[in-house]
């Protein structure tokens, strides 16, 4: 596995309304010793707002979230080309298959299931931020679109 890549992403945005599944993972993102800032969005409404005003490096999105669920921004993000480069990590607690179909037809990049326990959750952190987000645009094969930190 590469090191992550610190010229690549320095804003993060994560929007997820639960308090421990968000510190958990800026914590993370913090423990990479990295120069990001990492930003919250609590509910959809507000991941709109702040993404309207300043396009993140990189999104985290739990798909269940109050107000505007996780779908309806994707489908409103993918809609508008101003978000063409913006790479959108599904970080969700839901495993069903028409939520991963639903997120791999709207063109996000990666789906990651939360994890029942947080041990792995760390590797898939620096796998996701190894890849050089600027540069290219990552759309994994079907076979690669779910990180699934029990199984990594």
């Amino acid at each position: 596995m590469t090191e992550p890549q610190s010229e690549d992403i320095q804003d993060v945005l994560i929007a997820d309304d639960d308090n421990d599944d968000f510190d958990i993972l800026s914590d993370l993102i913090k423990n990479l010793e990295l120069d990001i800032v990492v930003s919250r969005a609590e509910n959809g409404d507000v991941l709109m707002r702040l993404i309207d005003k300043k396009v993140p490096d990189l999104l985290f999105l739990d798909l269940i979230l109050p107000y505007k669920n996780g779908r309806d921004c994707i489908r409103e993000i993918r809609s508008d080309r101003k978000f063409d480069s913006l790479p959108i990590i599904v970080y969700t607690s839901l495993r069903d298959m028409e939520s991963i179909e639903f997120c791999y037809r709207w063109g996000t990049n990666l789906f990651v299931h939360k994890p029942h326990v947080y041990t792995d959750i760390g590797e898939i952190v620096k796998r996701i931020f190894s890849i050089n987000w600027k540069k290219i645009r990552y759309y994994p094969t079907r076979a690669e679109f779910v990180l699934n930190p029990e199984t990594h």
